[in-house]
């Protein structure tokens, strides 16, 4: 007999997901997380979450709790050096907003929080060393407090995309980096995000508060070199990148750099064993689908567990289905966000051409932007 029904490696906002969606399914649930609380708490990381992912949050009862989140209510998409440019208004698609942004570390101890406060899954502070799937089930070996231990579940849901995961994936890296910082501007941001593309990758930023979010991706010299300037030469360089749009920007509060790559699973699915999240596939932060696509990852998994008999959870049957539903979506997100970063991170003329060219006609027409937003939201479903 397991020691679990469902075993979540990896207790970040989507493997906090599955345990709330599965938080009153009469199972026996436990969670394996490497990071002390207090580390997820720190992290400044800014994160836009979509309207679809608000309403699984909203499912499950936590919705409320991250308050206050500023919403995104248009996205303002541009070329540097070259012509073209599309809005997204939320009221053209008939949305409260496009988005929301918060702070992962804010995400990640609220939905926690929540589990902890809820009950029914066992939380054990500890680094998974190895995954061994099974006809029956699976087992997990980890580091904990009082040394190694093993346990055994039905299925293993793996949603930490560290180094365990890691070795399991296929990565492509992009030679970029993106740096992140809080910056204030002159101008009012009145609710619109930017993603501005330059030769070097999309540089975003977010509404969060009075200031903004900035999202800045460019090669990984330079982003060393951003995070070493004084805040005066940074918010210059910074300006000229973006241009005068939003006037001068007057402040800058602490930077932070990470390296860019597409990572993804050999395999989704192993007996007794399923990959999601960053587990499955770690992406661009361009147009911002990682995380919501992760947390989509983590309801559908939920959801089909708590559809399933339980002599059936973790069987090759129930994960064959789930890795079929979430085909689309995955493939989508992956193929959307890897095309954009080919195709607008670069200075070739006859692609700036070609790019300024169809910012232009998806600005003109109605239906096409309402289905590139449905696409962003909601995933293949939408």
């Amino acid at each position: 007999m397991a020691d679990y029904d469902v075993l979540i490696v990896g207790g970040g906002p989507v493997g906090a997901t599955v345990a709330l969606t599965l938080r009153d399914a009469g199972l026996g649930l436990g969670l394996l997380e490497a990071r002390a609380p207090q580390e997820a708490r720190s992290d400044p990381r800014p994160i836009a979450l979509s309207h679809g992912s608000r309403l699984i949050l909203e499912r499950l009862a936590v919705w409320e709790r991250l308050q206050p989140a500023t919403p995104i209510r248009r996205i303002h998409v541009s070329q540097r050096g070259g012509f073209g440019r599309v809005m997204l208004d939320a009221d053209e698609a008939r949305l409260p907003a496009l988005g929301y942004v918060v702070d992962y570390g804010r995400l990640a101890t609220t939905l926690a929080g929540a589990l902890e406060a809820q009950g029914g899954c066992h939380t054990v502070q500890a680094t998974v060393t190895a995954l061994e799937g099974g006809a029956d089930a699976a087992r997990a070996s980890f580091e904990a407090g009082r040394g190694p231990a093993q346990r055994t579940a039905r299925l293993i849901a793996v949603a930490d995309g560290g180094t365990l995961a890691a070795a399991r994936m296929h990565v492509r890296d992009y030679r970029q980096a993106v740096v992140t910082a809080r910056v204030a501007c002159e101008a009012p941001h009145r609710n619109v995000a930017y993603e501005r593309f330059t030769p070097e990758g999309p540089l975003a930023l977010l509404p969060t508060g009075d200031l903004l979010a900035l999202v800045w991706t460019t090669t990984p010299e330079r982003a060393q070199q951003l995070c070493e300037l004084p805040d005066a030469v940074f918010l210059e360089r910074l300006q000229n990148a973006f241009g005068g749009r939003l006037g001068a920007f007057s402040g800058a509060g602490p930077r932070s750099q990470f390296p860019l790559a597409l990572r993804i699973a050999r395999r989704v699915t192993e007996p007794r064993i399923v990959a999601l999240g960053n587990a499955a596939q770690t992406l661009h932060p361009v147009a911002g689908q990682g995380l919501n696509l992760g947390l989509r990852d983590a309801w559908e998994l939920g959801e089909s567990v708590r559809n399933s008999p339980l002599d059936d959870v973790g069987s090759a049957a129930h994960l064959g289905s789930y890795r079929a539903r979430r085909r689309l979506d995955r493939g989508g997100g992956i193929g959307f966000t890897d095309s954009l970063v080919r195709l607008f991170s670069n200075d070739i003329a006859p692609l700036r051409l070609a790019r300024g060219l169809g910012l232009a006609a998806l600005g003109a027409a109605p239906p096409a932007r309402d289905f590139v937003v449905r696409r962003m939201i909601f995933g293949s479903r939408g």
